[in-house]
């Protein structure tokens, strides 16, 4: 199959499955933005739809025509290159255009790309798995930002009628140790990576060891209970402010179903608290604490990525901080033009994630995917495993 068909056929897929995750939604729903950190589901999906128009539909498809001039200045992220545009915090205030006109929207991009596609050189199929990815990235962004404004409404509504599947009993707790040495992170092969992601390089390590699996609600709970939010001696600087002066007591979406009894609210609505599940809506300010309080630290970048290629450890179920800030690779150069301000901007005062959440796409889940949070962000679904050095 040609390059172009195998894109194309992916193209509706991804493009497809954002439509199906705001199927039962109102525009209300779709509308409202609940933080500046988020974005309205509605918003999500049209972002999306500019990418493929900006990149790919505007100058290289012929007679292609704007669906709406206003949508540029409405639907524009960050991108400097591209222009003004709405102010972030302000994306919530866009009752017009309706959910209904931005999924017509991505009906016109849609049929411009199918017609365009089997026309486009090598570099802008690459843009095209690009903008794929990028908008695989948005799916799950939309889904925590949906349970973050659903988890503000005092009637706590499920985005989803399915109950979570109860955990099985996790392994217990062991130290595996990691390989010391230089050693080779970052992508390699041929398949899709971020430019964030390379290029390939060596990093030292020292003698460590990572648990066997990440921390779970139930052994946070153990912090808690030893009071662990009121001890300053677990905590940086920056994070004991951080929860004082926003009176942190627990995990973003942990409540109390009971005077007794701890309720998490999840995309099913309220349940009761699951002590096997891995802890997640931590910031990394709670991460470290908690690896502090138990002895231990956050892994390394570096530590974590070569344990997962050598299959020493499994992850998929949350994102999990490291303890490395999220810089430039050796030789890291961003691309040429708009695009290259798609990652390379970022790299200041955040931390990298690894591993993917119940929410990723699979096809985002690789030893050398590199996400990124600030310190103090904790809507994702974030948790830790601990490190230790030896």
């Amino acid at each position: 199959m040609p390059r172009y068909a195998a894109l194309l056929e992916q193209f509706h897929i991804v493009r497809g499955h954002s439509c199906a995750l705001v199927q039962n939604l109102s525009d209300a729903d779709a509308t409202v933005q609940s933080m500046d950190d988020a974005s309205p589901a509605k918003w999500h999906l049209a972002h999306t739809s500019w990418f493929f128009e900006t990149f790919l539909l505007r100058d290289h498809a012929s007679d292609y025509r704007l669906f709406d001039p206003t949508y540029p200045y409405l639907f524009n992220s960050y991108y400097e290159a591209e222009g003004e545009r709405h102010a972030r915090p302000e994306r919530g205030l866009l009752t017009r255009p309706s959910l209904q006109d931005v999924l017509q929207y991505r009906t016109h991009v849609d049929a411009a790309m199918t017609e365009a596609m089997d026309g486009f050189p090598e570099h802008l199929l690459d843009l095209v798995e690009l903008g794929l990815h990028h908008e695989q990235q948005h799916q799950e962004l939309l889904l925590t930002d949906i349970l973050h404004l659903f988890s503000r409404n005092p009637l706590k509504p499920a985005y989803s009628a399915l109950a979570p599947v109860r955990s099985v009993e996790p392994r217990p707790m062991q130290w595996v140790e990691g390989n010391v040495g230089i050693h080779r992170i970052g992508h390699e092969g041929a398949d899709f990576c971020f430019d964030c992601e390379g290029p390939r390089h060596d990093a030292l390590l020292h003698p460590h060891a990572l648990a066997n699996r990440p921390v779970t609600n139930g052994e946070w709970l153990a912090f808690i209970e030893d009071g662990g939010y009121r001890d300053a001696r677990h905590w940086l600087s920056d994070g004991w402010a951080w929860v004082q002066n926003q009176a942190i007591e627990a995990p973003l979406y942990w409540n109390h179903a009971s005077d007794l009894d701890w309720a998490e609210f999840g995309l099913a609505g309220n349940r009761t608290l699951d002590p096997l599940a891995p802890v997640k809506h931590i910031s990394l300010y709670e991460a470290d604490a908690y690896a502090t309080w138990a002895g231990a630290r956050l892994p390394t970048e570096a530590e974590w990525e070569v344990a997962a290629n050598d299959g020493l450890t499994d992850s998929g179920e949350v994102w999990e901080w490291t303890g490395s800030a999220y810089r430039p690779y050796p030789g890291f150069k961003p691309a040429a033009g708009a695009v290259g301000e798609y990652n390379g901007k970022f790299m200041s005062g955040q931390f990298v994630l690894k591993g993917g959440s119940t929410a990723t796409s699979p096809g985002h889940i690789r030893p050398s995917y590199r996400n990124f949070f600030y310190p103090h962000q904790r809507w994702q679904f974030t948790g830790l495993r601990l490190a230790k050095d030896l």
